[in-house]
Parts: C-alpha cells; sequence; structure tokens
C-alpha cells in the first residue's frame, strides 16, 4: 500500500548524514539530461503550480514534486509522490515542505565536502536563518568544523542563529559586518539575498583557497555573488548546469562583465562521478552554485520513505491506485 509521510514524521527520520549519502549516490548516476527535465509553470490569476519531475539513473523512485501557491491567501502545499521504475506502482506521497529546506542543504554539504580544502573547516555564513541554519547543520554532520563566524543585518537575529545552534557545540561568534566574518574562512555559506538585491559576498574577502556555496540567486533579478567572486573562482560547480548559467543574475551579471563562465563550470553530477575533476590545490578559489533540482527531492525523499518504512512510521493509503496494464 501507498505510504503517507507528513511533514512531522518526515522531521522524524531525517538524517543529514542519510541525505548527503543519498544524493551523493543520485548524482554518481545520474548523467542523461532526459532524466531530469526542466521544471514547468502553469500560471492562473491569482495562482500558480510548479512540477519538478525525475526518473534517477540508480533505478531508484521515480516522482515528481509539485508546488501550489495561491497568491491571494499567501499559501504554499508541497506534494512529492514517488514510483516504482519497474512497475509505476505509487510508492509512497510525502509532505515536501522540510524535504524542500532540507535537500537545499545537504547537497550544499556534499559539494563542500568534495571541494573544501582537507582538514577542520573556519565557517563563514551570510544570514541567520531557516537556510542557513540547515546549511550548518548539513556541513557539520560531513566535515569536521573548528569555528563559526555568522553575518546577519540584525544582532539579535546573529544572536538568535547562535542560540539556535548551541547543541551542534561548535564555537560560533557573531560578526558586525560580512567581510569581518568571511576575511579568514575556508569555506563561505552564502544563504541570504539583500533588499535590494545587491550582492552580499565581495570576491575581493575571499583568502585563496576558499570555498564558496551560493544557494540565494536562482532567478535573472536576484544577486548574491558579485562578479569579483566569479572571476576568481577557479572552478565553478552547479547543481543545474544551464539554469544556473543563463537564469541566475550572478551569473548573467559576470558574463556582462565579459567572464567566461562556460570554460570553468561543470556539473554536480560529473564532479561526483568523477568525469571532472575538483581542487587541484590549496590555493584556488572554488565555488558551489545552486538552483535546486528533482534529484535532490527525490533521493531525499527516497531516504526518508526506507527509514520510515524501518521505524514503522507513517501512514497507508485507504484505497489502491493501481497501474493500468498497456
Amino acid at each position: 500500500m501507498t505510504l503517507l509521510l507528513d511533514d512531522a514524521v518526515v522531521r522524524q527520520v531525517f538524517s543529514w548524514s542519510g541525505a548527503t549519502s543519498a544524493l551523493r549516490e543520485a548524482y554518481a548516476a545520474e548523467s542523461e539530461s532526459a532524466r531530469f527535465p526542466p521544471r514547468s509553470m502553469a500560471r492562473g490569476e491569482q495562482a500558480w503550480l510548479r512540477t519538478l519531475s525525475g526518473a534517477p539513473g540508480d533505478s531508484g523512485l521515480m516522482g515528481l514534486k509539485t508546488i501550489a501557491v495561491a497568491l491571494s491567501s499567501r499559501r504554499v502545499s508541497y506534494l512529492i509522490s514517488l514510483f516504482d521504475q519497474s512497475s509505476a506502482e505509487l510508492v509512497a506521497l510525502l509532505d515536501g515542505h522540510s524535504i524542500t529546506g532540507y535537500r537545499t542543504a545537504a547537497t550544499s554539504a556534499l559539494a563542500a565536502d568534495m571541494l573544501a580544502k582537507l582538514g577542520a573547516l573556519s565557517v563563514a555564513v551570510i544570514g541567520s536563518g531557516f537556510e542557513a541554519q540547515n546549511h550548518l547543520r548539513a556541513i557539520a554532520a560531513v566535515r569536521t568544523v573548528d569555528a563559526v563566524r555568522v553575518f546577519s543585518p540584525r544582532p539579535q537575529s546573529r544572536a538568535r542563529f547562535i542560540s539556535e545552534l548551541s547543541d551542534l557545540g561548535l564555537a560560533i561568534s557573531a560578526e558586525d559586518s560580512a567581510e569581518a566574518a568571511v576575511r579568514e574562512a575556508t569555506l563561505v555559506i552564502c544563504a541570504a539575498r539583500s533588499r535590494d538585491e545587491s550582492p552580499t559576498l565581495l570576491g575581493e574577502w575571499l583568502a585563496p583557497g576558499s570555498s564558496v556555496v551560493s544557494i540565494g540567486s536562482t532567478l535573472p533579478e536576484q544577486r548574491e555573488v558579485d562578479p569579483e567572486t566569479m572571476r576568481r573562482a577557479d572552478l565553478i560547480v552547479a547543481d543545474e548546469l544551464r539554469e544556473v548559467l543563463d537564469e541566475t543574475g550572478d551569473a548573467l551579471a559576470a558574463r556582462r562583465d565579459g567572464i567566461d563562465l562556460d570554460s570553468k563550470t561543470v556539473s554536480l553530477s560529473d564532479l561526483v562521478s568523477g568525469r571532472a575533476p575538483g581542487r587541484q590545490d590549496d590555493q584556488q578559489v572554488l565555488l558551489y552554485k545552486s538552483v535546486g533540482g528533482a534529484i535532490q527531492d527525490l533521493a531525499v525523499a527516497a531516504m526518508c520513505v526506507a527509514r520510515a518504512r524501518e521505524a514503522g512510521l507513517g501512514a497507508t493509503l485507504p484505497v489502491k491506485i493501481t497501474p493500468v496494464a498497456k
């Protein structure tokens, strides 16, 4: 029978290390673009419906995430549907709200683990909200972190960030500027766009050998890192190659400045599978840029389903949706 997981169960069974491992397997297997087609958008006057779908190359569960938005009431619903690739059976339905946040941070942790220099990391976090907190939790699950410096515009937000992450047992300090947080960092996490869409990270601040995670510029009008960051990057890794290069404000601004991005940008799939090299020396500046994709949602959702079954959690659909012979 089809398993149903609400958001509470998803949170209960979720594991950062499990998610990162599932994503590593998914990206190592994914190679054909047809497996993960471009996302689609249906727009009404006061609503829109976005769909991300995929059939993973590891022959695991295929499926889709549907995002429904009612603009008039400012409400959003996330639904993930998973199907067996060999039988077409509907295996699970999940509330995708928390998965959407988890998968972004877990994928960033996978990329950072592969790009950052060996050894304990000194982490700078620009931003203090949900994504920023998730990213630090995800990084701490895969790498040793010896120091964290956080900046966001409001001192109260910085204090809350430190308080809410106290369970990690990390040395976290608040800084009064993004530059102060970034100057000595080996890993920089950008998880907050400025209100006027000006970059929050300037490339001149970066120390040699640093790695950058950028998740906040996913549309042409959005900005997070400046052109100098992308100029200094010896390698750019993109979770969705064409979307990052052609549809993000950071990449468009860099192109206007005459920066050749295509020659130094590779897909996360090529990095994880070994088809593209990662860090070549300790002085390189490396950049991971993310816009999100179905492969991330499906890998993390499938991991949650497996862990829920092992724990005997979730409910079952009271009726069966039977595949039809064709």
